[in-house]
């Protein structure tokens, strides 16, 4: 029984499935939306959204542990662009929209995306 368990392993090993993580969320981040399946979508939004509130703290602790995840670059545009946008908001900032199936395999695929 998977009591407990809940995250999604992709049938990925941990530190490949942190990889996954962490390349999912530079991608959101440098082009602000991205397609990608339903499942990874899903496991990326509460991933990316505490990567966010971290984001609006702007102390350098803030800036290192986002810099772990996702790299200089996207680190930046994190913190001085993305996170001053969501300064009196406290959650939900992201979107997830369901699109159609890919055609080769047939695998549901979602749209996430920063809202306005």
């Amino acid at each position: 029984m998977r009591h407990h368990n809940a995250n999604r392993k992709f049938s990925r090993i941990r530190k490949v499935r942190n990889a996954l993580m962490n390349s999912l969320a530079r991608s959101l981040v440098l082009y602000e939306k991205m397609e990608t399946t339903e499942p990874k979508a899903k496991e990326l939004r509460p991933f990316i959204e505490k990567l966010v509130t971290k984001g609006k703290l702007k102390n350098i602790a803030a800036r290192r542990a986002i810099n772990e995840k996702l790299g200089t670059k996207a680190t930046k545009i994190l913190i001085d662009t993305i996170s001053p946008k969501y300064a009196d908001r406290k959650g939900g900032y992201t979107r997830i929209t369901k699109s159609k199936r890919r055609m080769s395999d047939g695998s549901k695929m979602a749209i996430i995306e920063f809202v306005k």
